[in-house]
C-alpha cells in the first residue's frame, strides 16, 4: 500500500486476532498511530512490543467501555481519524427447530452488537470533533444468504451489514465514511486446523484483508461509503 496515514489515529479492535494483527502491522508501517483493542493487556502486549501502539482495554459490546476508550485516545492523541474494527465470531448452530438461544445470543453479542456498539460510539466522537472520518468493519459472506446450520451466524452478519449501511447512509453527508469488508475463508491457523485438505492457495490471506481496509481508510477512497466489498481470493 502507498497510502501515508502519518499523523492519523487508529483504532484497531481485536488487535490480537489474525486480521486485527494484520491490520495493525500495516497501519504502522504507513505511519499511523495505531491503538490496539482488545479484551485484555495481556493478550495484546506482544504486539504493542513490535509495533509500539497503544494499548486499550474495552469490552466492543458495552457502550461505557467504549466512551472510557474514547476519552483515554482523546488524552493521548486528541483525535481519532479511523476504526478498522476486525472483532467477531463464528459457531455453528443447529436447525433453528432444534436450537435454543445460546448460539444466537453469542453470534449476535459477538457479530452485530460489537459492530453498534464500536462503530456507533467512536462515529459519536468523529461528529462530535468534525472529523472526516472513516469506519470499516468486517463482514462475512453469510450476511447475503442464509445457510443450513447456520441461522444464527448469517442474521448476526446480515445484522452488522444493515448497521453499517445504515451508519453510511447518516454519516456520508457529515464527511464521514462507512464500509464492511466481505472476506471469503480466511487463512489462519484455526481455518486450517478445521479444513486441513483444503486448498490454502485459495483463502483470503489477513494481509490482504488489512490492505483492502487501508484503502477504505485512504484520502483516495473518500468518495466511497456504504459499500460492501467482497474479498473472494479464488474462491
Amino acid at each position: 500500500m502507498g497510502a501515508n496515514f502519518t499523523n492519523k489515529v487508529v483504532i484497531v479492535t481485536g488487535a490480537g486476532g489474525n486480521i486485527g494483527q494484520a491490520v495493525a502491522r500495516r497501519f504502522a508501517e504507513a505511519g499511523a498511530k495505531v491503538v490496539l483493542v482488545g479484551r485484555s493487556e495481556s493478550e495484546l502486549s506482544a504486539v504493542a512490543q513490535e509495533l509500539g501502539g497503544t494499548v486499550g482495554v474495552a469490552d466492543v459490546t458495552d457502550p461505557a467501555s467504549l466512551d472510557a476508550l474514547v476519552k483515554q485516545v482523546e488524552g493521548s492523541y486528541g483525535t481519532i481519524d479511523i476504526l478498522a474494527h476486525t472483532v467477531g465470531g463464528y459457531s455453528a448452530g443447529t436447525p433453528v427447530h432444534e436450537s435454543g438461544l445460546d448460539v444466537w445470543d453469542k453470534m449476535m453479542t459477538l457479530n452485530a452488537k460489537s459492530v453498534y456498539v464500536s462503530c456507533g460510539r467512536i462515529a459519536k466522537h468523529m461528529v462530535d470533533h468534525k472529523i472526516n472520518g472513516r469506519i470499516i468493519a468486517i463482514l462475512a459472506k453469510n450476511a447475503y444468504k442464509g445457510t443450513n446450520n447456520h441461522a444464527a451466524y448469517s442474521a448476526s452478519k446480515a445484522a452488522a451489514q444493515r448497521v453499517l449501511e445504515s451508519m453510511a447512509a447518516e454519516l456520508g453527508k457529515l464527511g464521514i465514511t462507512v464500509n464492511g469488508i466481505v472476506p471469503s475463508t480466511i487463512d489462519t491457523p484455526q481455518n486450517r486446523a478445521g479444513s486441513p485438505n483444503a486448498d490454502y492457495s485459495k483463502w483470503v490471506k489477513p494481509e490482504e484483508i488489512a490492505d483492502a481496509i487501508l484503502f477504505l481508510a485512504s484520502d483516495e477512497s473518500r468518495a466511497i461509503n456504504g459499500i460492501s466489498l467482497d474479498i473472494s481470493g479464488g474462491l
